[in-house]
């Protein structure tokens, strides 16, 4: 008995509608708006004090959100964002990282706008996102990716030697968060668990002497905490540490 072709191209209509759903399951509806006055990078105040670094990380692409901030813990967090009008969007759309909290109108993202821009099908298009200026989105999170650099830990202006010792962490691959960090001195073994004061920023009131090491305790975010394990820096920071030195970790997280 032969199937009807009507009956055949029906089928696979509806195979195509519930592969799309599928792959559109993981994703989040929003809308996306950009930092007027952003230049094309992101900016050098965002809450999550990365200053300079975190207007041209990510070549650029990051954003600023209020409900993915979350006190900090999402800050250097990595999501792809793709706008939803066909006439003008690129399918894969943009990865962004978070660098700073903020929300406009309704929105998740406040997106630089170079990253507006980069949701579109080409430059033309781009230049139409940017003219439109707010827009309709999906967003998930996804892996942060750093081919060949290590964690960096970089030593705050605020920083006062012997006595006081914050510092930020770069480059955080992966798609897990830091939810405790923890400050060894390496002669004795002797380590200090650190408060997040604000943004990507930890910092240590009488920090310990000698060479130092940084142990990160990395959490999927899953109920319950989901997953979690240390990760602990090979490099040390050195006993006469300086403000404003940036400390390769020598370590890095690795992706499955």
């Amino acid at each position: 008995m032969d199937f009807p072709m009507h009956c055949l191209s029906a089928l696979l209509y509806l195979f195509a509608l519930i592969s799309k759903a599928t792959a559109d399951a993981n994703f989040t509806v929003s809308k996306a708006v950009y930092y007027p006055n952003s230049d094309t990078r992101g900016t050098e105040t965002g809450a999550c004090e990365y200053g300079a670094f975190g207007a041209t990380l990510n070549n650029g692409d990051v954003s600023a959100s209020a409900s993915l901030y979350r006190n900090g813990v999402g800050c250097g967090a990595c999501y792809q964002v793709r706008c939803t009008n066909p006439h003008y969007c690129s399918p894969s759309g943009v990865t962004i990282v978070i660098t700073d909290s903020g929300a406009s109108n309704g929105t998740d993202f406040i997106l630089s706008q170079h990253a507006f821009a980069g949701m579109g099908q080409n430059k033309d298009a781009g230049a139409t996102l940017l003219n439109l200026g707010y827009v309709g989105i999906e967003y998930r999170r996804v892996p942060c990716i750093y081919p060949g650099k290590n964690i960096i830990f970089k030593i705050t202006e605020s920083s006062h030697f012997p006595y006081y010792l914050e510092f930020e962490i770069w480059y955080q691959q992966g798609n897990q968060d830091i939810i405790a960090v923890q400050l060894c001195e390496t002669v004795n073994l002797t380590c200090q668990l650190l408060g997040r004061t604000h943004g990507a920023v930890w910092a240590a009131i009488s920090p310990p002497n000698g060479p130092l090491n940084i142990r990160m305790l990395f959490s999927s975010g899953a109920p319950h905490r989901g997953d979690q394990k240390w990760l602990v820096s090979t490099s040390t920071i050195p006993q006469n540490w300086t403000a404003g030195a940036t400390y390769d970790s020598g370590v890095q997280v690795q992706l499955q």
